[in-house]
């Protein structure tokens, strides 16, 4: 069955993790480019704060509190946006976190803990949605990264999580497309994004964490995924660094283990001590995009948006091809009429 999405400004999208980092950024674009929106979050006055804004820029905005580990908060968040607006388009489990520490270091309850919302909020978000998507036609989109293809130090729990995303995905993608279901399954698979990722992260280093460079801006991320809720696409890279890194793995697994031994490590600490964790992970009714520390922060990808319009990017390869063709053939019938 060909799956057949609404444009954006057509769609209710629903967004979990939608107060902060790429959430927030793709529920803000999704806003300007006129979709209705369900935001899901635990922070009840950065919900509220946040469909006052995007209501007062003339999007129509509905919310719920909820923890995606929860499966009937996540229900009720559902069930809130189909009495709102009569069905949703597009599902996007965005919410999730990260542990640093070396394996030994983390405490099994916290690894536990992780997986509930970064493994099992996709599983929970994922079947609540397809009870409707299936029904009604639609996108979901779930949120992996770079990290669902290779490993890293430091993020062990984070890694696993990621790389149980992505066969979950995967294999949820084969048994809709064996059901003709009428709904595109997208991974996102984001490189470092400068959101506050370390700063809603546990810590068990010495030092303060930090992304290993590159990293990108969130509105990267969030354009993806408006790509993927209108056009159908199995899973996208945010960041050429991404693709790079696991077509390195790929090709010299051992290589890449030793190096990232070595510079994986080194690449994620800081110079800083360890800041007192608060205990509110990123529930302080704040709206923030990005990250705190001061990073060189890429703010496009050639290789991303090249993944989402590969047509155009042929005809301008083509063309641009044509030119230095004909610029090399005018040079030399100028030098053979001297």
């Amino acid at each position: 069955m060909t799956v057949k999405l609404k444009p954006v400004s057509q769609q209710v999208i629903v967004i979990t993790g939608a107060t902060s980092g790429i959430g927030l950024a793709t529920a803000r674009l999704a806003a300007s480019r006129g979709a209705r929106l369900m935001l899901i979050a635990r922070d009840e006055e950065a919900l509220r704060t946040l469909a006052t804004q995007l209501g007062d820029q003339g999007a129509l905005v509905e919310y719920a509190v909820a923890d995606v580990s929860n499966q009937a908060q996540l229900q009720a968040a559902a069930d809130k946006a189909i009495a709102r607006f009569g069905g949703f388009d597009t599902w996007v489990n965005n919410a999730g976190g990260s542990i640093f520490g070396r394996c030994a270091d983390v405490p099994i309850d916290e690894q536990k803990e992780l997986f509930e919302t970064n493994f099992w909020g996709v599983v929970q978000g994922s079947m609540i949605a397809l009870a409707h998507l299936k029904q009604r036609g639609g996108a979901l989109i779930n949120l992996g990264s770079e990290l669902s293809d290779i490993a890293l130090p430091l993020q062990a729990a984070y890694v696993a999580s990621k790389h149980a995303v992505k066969g979950y995905t995967d294999t949820l993608r084969m048994e809709l497309i064996e059901e003709r279901a009428p709904v595109s399954v997208t991974l996102i698979k984001p490189s470092g994004i400068h959101t506050q990722f370390v700063e809603h992260a546990r810590n068990h280093l010495d030092v303060q964490p930090k992304l290993p460079p590159p990293v990108y801006a969130p509105d990267i991320v969030a354009k993806a995924i408006l790509h993927a809720a209108c056009t159908p696409v199995r899973d996208l890279y945010v960041g050429g660094a991404s693709a790079a890194m696991v077509t390195f793995a790929r090709r010299a697994p051992n290589l890449y283990d030793r190096v990232m031994s070595r510079i994986g490590i080194a690449s994620q600490r800081t110079q800083e001590p360890p800041r007192t964790p608060d205990g509110n992970h990123g529930d302080d009714g704040a709206l923030r995009e990005r990250s705190g520390q001061k990073r060189r922060v890429l703010e496009s990808s050639l290789y991303t948006q090249a993944s989402m319009h590969p047509r155009q990017t042929v005809m301008l390869a083509a063309g641009a091809a044509a030119v230095w063709m004909l610029a090399r053939y005018a040079r030399s019938s100028h030098a053979g009429r001297v």
